[in-house]
């Protein structure tokens, strides 16, 4: 019997031609057709944050200060002293000439001036500021 007789469809892929010894097979082929789109899959958001913190500071801070002392010598001199230092202090001879039936220098007074260095400690709390990045992914 055959596949018509029995109500079914005739194999389509293997027809025959008039010439009995002949067969026609067809041939199928598919084709591909590819596309692409873009899609948001997410976002992201990006941001700086600023915060503070306080610090403690020490530092020590140097400053100077004079103290003038002045000694009275009452002396006389053939010439005037040069200024000195003798450690700390600088030493600066007065001159003062008096009249007598001679000239002569008398020494007056000396004023010393001594470099006094003094340190103190320091304290100030300040505000330090650090910015960070922040980000959130939508």
């Amino acid at each position: 019997m055959t596949p018509e007789e029995q109500g079914q469809k005739p194999d389509k892929t293997v027809e025959e031609t008039e010439e009995k010894d002949q067969l026609v097979v067809p041939i199928h082929a598919e084709e591909l057709s590819v596309a692409k789109r873009r899609v948001i899959t997410g976002q992201v958001k990006v941001g700086t944050v600023t915060r503070e913190s306080e610090q403690l500071i020490e530092e020590l801070l140097e400053h100077q200060h004079v103290e003038i002392e002045r000694i009275a010598i009452g002396k006389q001199v053939d010439r005037a002293p040069e200024v000195r230092e003798e450690g700390d202090t600088l030493i600066i001879p007065i001159l003062e000439e008096i009249v007598v039936v001679e000239r002569r220098l008398l020494l007056k007074e000396e004023v010393r001036v001594r470099r006094i260095r003094e340190k103190q400690p320091y304290q100030e709390r300040v505000v330090i500021r650090k910015q960070e990045a922040v980000i959130k992914r939508l």
